[in-house]
């Protein structure tokens, strides 16, 4: 918070001073910036405008295009936690949040120690074992069931004629 004080300050002082510096040299500063914008009517009303800075015009809209294209890519990686820069390298929630680890709840604010790499992962393992157990018992139950007398006749298979004498 004090940083941002002394930058707000610092950045305040110098937009002040700038304006000083206008204020005392406005002419010269106001035929400079005429000559280099091409304002100033040189052979016609805003033909040095359109043949000097105005033709500068769509390089800044592809600049821009640019700059929007890096900030969208930028902002696809960063950390999801909403005005955190950091790069968002640890999935949450299943994988919809890409977090840093100050904002991952697994790991508290602190970077990720060995021991607790191998818990998580140990809990991970645990997990997927109990997935497949269940997993095994369903298909296990599901084998085990005798087939009803519907289900053999059912679409997709030829029924059985029955002989009578």
């Amino acid at each position: 918070m004090r940083w941002r004080l002394i930058i707000t300050v610092a950045l305040v002082c110098a937009a002040s001073a700038a304006i000083a510096l206008w204020v005392l040299h406005a002419p010269q500063i106001g035929h400079w910036f005429q000559v280099r914008t091409g304002i100033v009517n040189e052979s016609g009303p805003y033909y040095g405008f359109w043949s000097g800075f105005g033709s500068d015009l769509e390089e800044f809209g592809i600049l821009g295009a640019i700059g929007a294209g890096i900030y969208q890519l930028v902002k696809k990686y960063n950390c999801h936690e909403p005005g955190c820069w950091r790069i968002g390298q640890h999935p949450a929630a299943g994988g919809q949040f890409l977090l840093c680890y100050r904002h991952h709840p697994d790991y508290r604010g602190k970077k990720p120690t060995h021991e607790l790499i191998e818990r998580l992962h140990r809990e991970h393992l645990e997990r997927q074992a109990v997935m497949h157990g269940k997993l095994d018992e369903i298909r296990q139950h599901l084998q085990a069931k005798p087939p009803d007398a519907h289900r053999a006749n059912g679409p997709g298979t030829t029924p059985t004629t029955i002989v009578r004498p």
